[in-house]
């Protein structure tokens, strides 16, 4: 029987792992706001019901609205639930837990911090079914959506914050979490690498792979960030990803930032010779 999957949304992480699977013989398709190319439009409802019938593994990347409800689960939820898909993913955020000042596994409470939206969404998903994994996920970044993308496009800031420390994963490292969860057990799941640090150090990092001099270092003040960019560093936590590794028998390739930022730099520079 031909592994079929359904994304509900082909983002950045959902388009990577989509190419995965299909060189793995999978049937993949996804869908976007707008019908075209591999995806149909999220609000056809009669073809994405037929989707779902065919589905034998179904996967929401899709945020919470403005509004705050999940989009997904407002409109296809019922059909999802009773579907006969024999696993369900949904992409979630470690923001659901909020300022931790530390480290923060799986079994932490949430819905503390300013992701109210992303908690809601998040609890609903695992109320949903009781087989439905929730990848809680940190800043996700990859090659083109990188600190070399916003050190070259003169974005990058260093914020005078000590002891603020955040935690990452490279894209690829969600794929093969997904993937593994596809043979292991239901559940909540961090996917993150192995080193949280502050943002200063990977734009530091960054700077060094492209010869270019660290951008100065600036209060929160100076910076002129968004509301949403300023909420973002009012947070601090290192996230552990134990429970995937034991669980999962998963182990991201890119154990930090370092590791990640070298293979698309080498990547950037082998397709340019």
């Amino acid at each position: 029987m031909t592994k079929t999957l359904l994304i509900f949304g082909m983002g950045y992480t959902a388009t990577r792992l989509a190419t995965c699977l299909r060189a793995e013989g999978w049937q993949v398709t996804g869908t976007r706001r707008m019908s075209g190319g591999d995806a149909i439009a999220f609000d056809d409802r009669a073809s994405v019901l037929t989707m779902i019938d065919a589905a034998t593994h179904i996967l929401s990347s899709v945020p919470p609205s403005g509004e705050g409800g999940d989009p997904v689960l407002e409109k296809y939820g019922a059909a999802i639930a009773s579907s006969e898909a024999s696993w369900i993913g949904y992409l979630s955020s470690t923001g659901v837990y909020g300022d931790t000042g530390g480290v923060v596994d799986e079994s932490a409470l949430i819905g503390t911090g300013r992701r109210t939206a992303r908690t809601e969404a998040d609890m609903a998903w695992q109320a949903l079914r009781n087989d439905v994994r929730i990848f809680r996920l940190p800043g996700i970044y990859g090659p083109g959506r990188s600190a070399l993308d916003r050190v070259r496009e003169g974005k990058a800031h260093r914020i005078d914050l000590p002891d603020q420390v955040f935690s990452r994963v490279h894209v690829d490292d969600i794929v093969s979490g997904i993937i593994a969860s596809f043979a292991g057990p239901a559940g909540i799941y961090n996917l993150s690498d192995d080193m949280p640090c502050s943002q200063n150090e990977v734009i530091e990092y960054a700077c060094g792979l492209l010869g270019q001099k660290p951008p100065p270092l600036l209060s929160l003040e100076e910076v002129h960030l968004s509301p949403m960019a300023r909420a973002f560093y009012a947070e601090n936590r290192r996230v552990s990803n134990g429970k995937a590794k034991r669980l999962l028998g998963w182990k991201p390739r890119y154990r930090d930032y370092r590791q990640g930022l070298d293979a698309i730099s080498e990547a950037s520079v082998s397709k340019c010779n």
